[in-house]
């Protein structure tokens, strides 16, 4: 089905559930309604339903499970069972599979059809009428019933998908106005968060919509992705449902193969229960609504454990049978939310009362930064950024060439057509997202402009060019206060955004705009702003972007804040600038408040004496200049399997230093860190494998490096990005990414001596 129908698959997150976890859910619901309500699945008046049932597999299994006695299955069969699914194929490959497993297990000699499936949208059949009555009359009398029903068990495999990638892919989710509506009511009007979108995930909307649908009595079980569990977007979620239901079991079942990647395994994620069928943590969760329940719901958490494959997960489900035959289990924990909403990972209270590193809430004054930004987002990375600064131009003078002439064809249309509907989809011609299809609509001209090409950082330690545009980038942010066009004086400090995909705290210095991905959705917080003026005084500034006015970013407030800590002593914003980059890099900090800095902003603390502020401020200015400087600093002496270089026959440089990939010496699982092939030419031994202890936004800064300095071709675009084009071009220096091996490693060595050295964490 995703080979046949691979958009339809995306665009409805379309995964099929492992029978384990079917199982596992069919009889844990079985126990919980028994001990909730004196009921079974087989019970006279129990109305089971799968909105979302693809091939049938929870229904089927329901029926093959012993858990409807013989004598209850004919009525449960033709009355209590209710299924949706929206996808015409599976739809009949349900109805046939129920239908025949029925047969089956009946051992009746009548051939029963399946009265209760419906071929619809189950969100949608809430929100409107049904429009295809008038062709399908037997499947609308069918959605009527089901709609007048008191379901008390909905159960099954809600869809993942949360958006398209890209207006390119022309697979958007389908809007739910009221559904949606209620999501804005209720989990992200109580959220913090910042950003809401995951909110509007399918499996988020199949929360929302079954925990309205069962009313005041019943039993709502899922197989979801987990993030609802721990991330801070589904903090109002959470409250929602401690509010909502009367007992909740969350069983996480990890399987995050992102974060296992990032951290190198080290999360102890281990197998995904879907296999390939997909890379985020998985969860399943029971929640029981009983009207008798007072108060705040009874919250159970279950952990499958660390490192466990794919196969030792289903075996621990199918050996367990019901979640509560592991209520005495080792994993087993009954949960008490924070004030945060908070259910695991519940962080460090004293964390709430240190100084903000930032706020951008109306009225926010006390805070260290007055204002902080993302990096830039493209929507198109392909096309806004490149190595080289020649094709760069070519590029983005060709994308906007072709998307004015589509202006053009679109304004001499008869517009009959949305402009989404309009446009060509060729990816190899244009990038399309939704900023360019609204401004297609408007028939409002792009132009290009050379001066808008200028460097930036695209990933740790990989600068490259930047086509940098509110036109052909999708968010800018806020990178206009902090470097002008791009190229006025600044320094930043970036650190991870919430919830980052590794799990862990990450933070990096540079000088240059930076890309949303730079650190994982990270936010940089300036030592300067920059404000547009008039009329710049004559002499001002000078070395500054003409046209810009120059101030700190860090408050009066702020440093009033430091200065009261530590009376009588000369505390500079600059120093604070410092102190904080400086403390960012206490392992102390990180591992005492990891928890927290994986929800929120940095806050931060101040330590107990002024020498300590001192220490952590000088050594926030060493790794300040160190990673700002990276490119100049002393390359590491490793040493050459050919020998010293003096005696290399180079010939033509840039084809004796060209790199396409370097890798590691060794195979997998046994790779060898210390050497390193940089290509046919050269081969790096000797490498210290202490320096891949610095570990930046989820990975080693060397493993940075060999990932970024390659020639890639992007699939969609054909676009070529060659990293030896920015070592000829930009930096005139073929060896150029050899160098900066080399370069990190010292970098590395060096960030690590000067963490080590940190104080220790003394607080106030």
């Amino acid at each position: 089905f995703r080979n046949a129908f691979p958009r339809t698959t995306e665009k409805l997150g379309i995964v099929y559930t492992p029978v384990e976890i079917v199982d596992f859910i069919l009889h844990s619901v079985n126990e919980m309604l028994q001990e909730h309500f004196g009921q079974t699945l087989g019970s006279r008046g129990v109305h089971i339903m799968d909105p979302f049932t693809g091939t049938g597999t929870f229904i089927t299994r329901l029926l093959q499970s012993g858990l409807i006695a013989p004598e209850e299955l004919e009525h449960k069969f033709r009355n209590e069972i209710h299924a949706n699914e929206i996808v015409l194929l599976a739809y009949y490959i349900a109805a046939i599979n129920i239908e025949a497993v029925y047969h089956g297990v009946s051992e009746s000699e009548d051939y029963v059809p399946f009265e209760g499936i419906c071929l619809t949208d189950t969100f949608e059949m809430y929100e409107s009428d049904d429009l295809i009555s008038h062709y399908m009359p037997d499947n609308s009398e069918r959605r009527k019933r089901q709609k007048s029903l008191d379901i008390n068990i909905i159960m099954g495999n809600p869809p993942y998908s949360a958006k398209q990638k890209s207006a390119n892919d022309n697979a958007a989710n389908i809007s739910y106005p009221d559904l949606d509506g209620r999501i804005e009511n209720t989990y992200a009007f109580d959220s913090e968060a910042t950003n809401k979108n995951d909110l509007y995930n399918s499996y988020i909307r199949a929360f929302r919509w079954a925990s309205d649908r069962i009313g005041e009595q019943g039993i709502v079980s899922f197989v979801t992705g987990a993030g609802w569990i721990e991330k801070s977007f589904a903090d109002g979620l959470r409250k929602h449902f401690t509010d909502e239901f009367s007992d909740i079991y969350a069983f996480n079942l990890r399987g995050d193969i992102r974060r296992n990647m990032l951290t190198k395994g080290a999360a102890g994620e281990g197998g995904n229960v879907f296999g390939q069928g997909s890379t985020t943590g998985i969860s399943i969760s029971f929640l029981v609504k009983n009207p008798e329940h007072k108060g705040k719901a009874r919250i159970r958490y279950f952990d499958v454990g660390k490192n466990l494959t794919t196969e030792q997960k289903l075996g621990a489900l199918r050996a367990a049978r019901t979640i509560g035959n592991l209520e005495t289990d080792e994993f087993f924990q009954t949960i008490v939310p924070n004030e945060r909403n908070d259910w695991i990972n519940q962080g460090d209270s004293r964390f709430s009362g240190f100084y903000k590193m930032g706020d951008k809430s109306r009225g926010a004054s006390d805070r260290a930064f007055l204002n902080y930004s993302l990096g830039v987002a493209t929507g198109r990375d392909a096309w806004c950024y490149n190595f080289s600064a020649i094709k760069l131009r070519q590029n983005i003078s060709g994308l906007v060439e072709r998307y004015n002439a589509e202006v053009a064809r679109y304004t001499t249309s008869s517009k009959s057509l949305a402009a989404k509907d309009f446009v060509n989809y060729d990816t190899e011609r244009y990038s399309w997202n939704r900023n360019a299809l609204n401004d297609l609509e408007k028939a409002k001209p792009y132009s290009y402009s050379p001066q808008y090409v200028i460097p930036a950082m695209y990933r740790p330690f990989t600068r490259t060019n930047l086509y940098f545009s509110g036109q052909l980038n999708a968010m800018t942010y806020q990178m206009r206060r902090l470097f002008g066009e791009g190229k006025a004086v600044n320094r930043v400090i970036s650190v991870s955004g919430v919830a980052p995909r590794s799990g862990m705290f990450s933070t990096l210095m540079w000088n240059s705009v930076s890309d949303l991905q730079s650190m994982d959705n990270g936010q940089c917080f300036p030592m300067f702003l920059y404000e547009q003026q008039d009329e710049e005084p004559a002499g001002l500034f000078e070395e500054h972007s003409p046209g810009l006015q120059r101030r700190d970013a860090i408050t009066d407030a702020g440093l009033a804040h430091f200065q009261t800590a530590y009376p009588g002593e000369k505390i500079t914003k600059e120093d604070i600038f410092y102190y904080l980059y400086g403390l960012l890099h206490s392992p102390d900090y990180r591992d005492r408040y990891a928890d927290n800095l994986t929800k929120e902003l940095p806050r931060i603390p101040c330590v107990k004496s002024y020498g300590d502020f001192r220490a952590f401020s000088d050594a926030g200015r060493a790794l300040g200049d160190l990673h700002v400087d990276y490119e100049t600093v002393e390359p590491y002496p490793v040493t050459y399997k050919q020998g010293t270089p003096e005696l290399w026959n180079i010939g033509d440089a840039e084809d004796f230093y060209r790199v396409t990939k370097m890798k590691f010496g060794g195979k997998r699982p046994k790779l060898d860190k210390t050497t390193v092939i940089y290509n046919a030419n050269i081969t790096m031994t000797d490498v210290p494998l202490e320096a891949y202890d610095y570990v930046v936004n989820g990975k080693p800064a060397l493993e940075w490096v060999i990932e970024r300095q390659v020639v890639k071709t992007d699939k969609a675009s054909g676009i070529v990005n060659d990293a030896n084009d920015y070592a000829n071009e930009t930096m005139n220096n073929p060896a150029y990414p050899l160098e900066l091996f080399q370069r990190v490693i010292t970098v590395s060595l060096e960030t690590m001596r000067i963490v080590r050295a940190l104080p220790k964490l003394d607080l106030l």
